[in-house]
């Protein structure tokens, strides 16, 4: 997607950013980074994040009991005009051996949110996950405290 469609970025639970803002910084280090393109409107932006937000809270890595949102595996999302998604995400270890499972159930929880035309999922490996992207609830489920 062009850079030029993207105006803002936004993350949950934060205040938009101010017009012309490329991004907001993630205020948990599980939060993505969200954009959208300028013809989604802010109340829209809000349900979109919202209900994405949501729909990833559903996928689950099987071999870790906390959901891949938590855990701090989505990188970023991005909305063009049409409401296709682009998701940029990780896995915990490059060599996951159901990383292609994980990339079809995000695309079905996030392809389930009202208004989303299409996703697709690219897997990126840098920066490569560690532990400090997991959310407080994820550390608390996974016993890392």
């Amino acid at each position: 997607m062009p850079e030029d469609m993207i105006t803002e970025a936004q993350s949950p639970a934060v205040q938009p950013a101010p017009a012309g803002t490329a991004a907001i910084e993630p205020t948990s280090p599980n939060e993505p980074q969200w954009f959208f393109a300028p013809a989604i409107t802010q109340e829209e932006r809000a349900r979109l994040t919202e209900e994405t937000v949501a729909a990833l809270k559903t996928v689950y890595d099987p071999e870790i009991p906390c959901d891949i949102y938590e855990l701090g595996l989505i990188y970023c999302a991005v909305f063009d005009d049409s409401r296709k998604v682009l998701i940029d995400m990780t896995l915990t270890a490059p060599g996951c051996p159901v990383a292609g499972e994980l990339i079809q159930s995000v695309e079905s929880a996030v392809g389930a949110v009202g208004g989303v035309s299409s996703v697709e999922v690219n897997m990126v490996f840098d920066p490569p996950w560690d532990q400090s992207r997991m959310s407080t609830q994820a550390r608390i489920a996974l016993d890392f405290y």
